[in-house]
């Protein structure tokens, strides 16, 4: 897959700017490129962790999902002091998208924190990987990104084995319900975040992109605590162990993604989640002491092929 670049970028190849070649720029932005397949597949490994810390954690969702954002900003800002003089060039438009970037990654980790303390990981990330397909519809509504037939192939392949993977485990309970559709909307809210960053974090660097954007995410579920009257204090040594992993590996994989949106589409982004389920369920069989059917394997495997097809043609 061609590496992927602003529409400006194609639309003026053929202009002058400055003396130089728009051409040239477009080149040297693709000769720069980092190996994208290499960085989903390092991101699948870190963000498949993240529902195994929550499970791990007692916490109330808003609160897990405050102090990761809390935590994941302040391990950046050593990066913005370093990057200091690329604040100069935020104006007011970029702080409110930034707010509203951070307000829809505040509510994915609050609706799929939430899911995970009703429903089982398997169910919440089978869900969750619907991600790629209302990915695909969101960059055609939003940017009229048009996605080739491999790619959708590819989704629906892997989507098959995700729905093979969760098939004996979707519950029939009310808690069960209400987890699959917090999980939904948590999709929703996430490919929201990515869309509204596939444009903005092209004009900032990624980095600041990610802290500003975190720290918005965390105020937001701040002011949520506040309003709702959840407890933020008196959490014990085990709690904050779990607010500093989830700040730490899971938030890996959102930093590359913001990095890798300066170079491939949100599409392309979500469909590397894909694996998350497959890497959940088996951490989970691991750490939590979950089973896995061979229906589950099979499944599986059809993730991990299909993931894998599609990382070598990024």
């Amino acid at each position: 897959m061609v590496p992927y670049a602003p529409r400006t970028f194609f639309r003026h190849a053929t202009l002058k700017r400055g003396g130089i070649d728009v051409a040239e720029q477009v080149t040297a932005r693709a000769d720069k490129a980092p190996p994208a397949g290499l960085l989903l597949f390092i991101s699948i490994i870190a963000i498949s962790f993240a529902a195994i810390f929550v499970k791990w954690s007692d916490a109330p969702a808003s609160i897990s999902s405050m102090y990761r954002m809390y935590l994941a900003a302040l391990f950046l800002l050593p990066i913005v002091w370093w990057k200091r003089e690329d604040l100069r060039r935020l104006k007011a438009r970029d702080f409110y998208i930034l707010a509203g970037s951070g307000i829809f990654l505040a509510l994915h980790f609050a609706l799929w924190f939430g899911s995970l303390k009703l429903t089982s990981v398997a169910s919440s990330t089978v869900i969750l990987a619907m991600q790629p397909m209302i990915a695909m519809a969101g960059a055609y509504l939003v940017y009229r990104e048009k996605s080739d037939w491999k790619s959708i192939s590819t989704a629906l392949i892997a989507l098959t084995g995700i729905g093979i993977i969760g098939l004996g485990d979707l519950g029939i309970s009310r808690d069960y319900l209400i987890g699959d559709l917090l999980s939904f909307l948590s999709v929703l809210a996430i490919v929201a975040y990515l869309l509204i960053g596939q444009s903005t974090v092209r004009r900032i660097s990624h980095w600041l992109y990610s802290f500003f954007v975190f720290l918005a995410a965390g105020v937001a579920l701040n002011i949520y605590n506040l309003l709702a009257g959840v407890p933020m204090t008196g959490y014990d040594a085990g709690e904050w162990q779990v607010f500093f992993l989830l700040a730490l590996f899971p938030t890996i994989a959102h930093v590359i993604y913001n990095l890798l949106l300066n170079y491939i589409s949100t599409s392309a982004v979500s469909m590397s989640i894909l694996g998350e389920p497959v890497g959940a369920t088996i951490l989970a069989v691991i750490l939590l002491g979950e089973s896995v059917t061979p229906l589950q394997m099979t499944g599986g495997l059809l993730v991990l092929g299909s993931v894998y097809w599609f990382l070598r043609r990024t």
